[in-house]
């Protein structure tokens, strides 16, 4: 027997959906100013498991980023990603200095 177009479509979107979900995780972040910081203000960030190069799109208080993984870290505990201080700015953390963001 063979499958609708439209079936496939569904499980097909509905497995994605759920692979993304499954690699979004919510936590504190904090920002840095070492210097494997982006050159030329880029956004990027340290992340402990997700590979080099892959682009994270970060999210606190309604605004979102997309910054790409460059570094290992953080180190201290609770932490999930830190940001560099162009990221940092751009997601609008910067008086705040520790915030808890969503990670996708």
């Amino acid at each position: 027997m063979r499958a609708q177009p439209t079936l496939l479509l569904g499980l097909l979107t509905s497995s994605f959906a759920f692979m993304s979900a499954a690699n979004a995780e919510s936590g504190l972040a904090s920002y840095y100013s070492y210097a494997k910081a982006g050159k030329g203000g880029e956004l990027t960030c340290a992340h402990r498991t997700r590979p080099f190069g892959s682009v994270l799109r970060v999210s606190w208080s309604g605004r979102t980023i997309q910054c790409r993984v460059n570094d290992r870290g953080p180190f201290i505990r609770g932490r999930i990603v830190d940001l560099s201080v162009p990221a940092a700015r751009a997601l609008g953390m910067m008086s705040a200095g520790v915030v808890r963001v969503s990670v996708e």
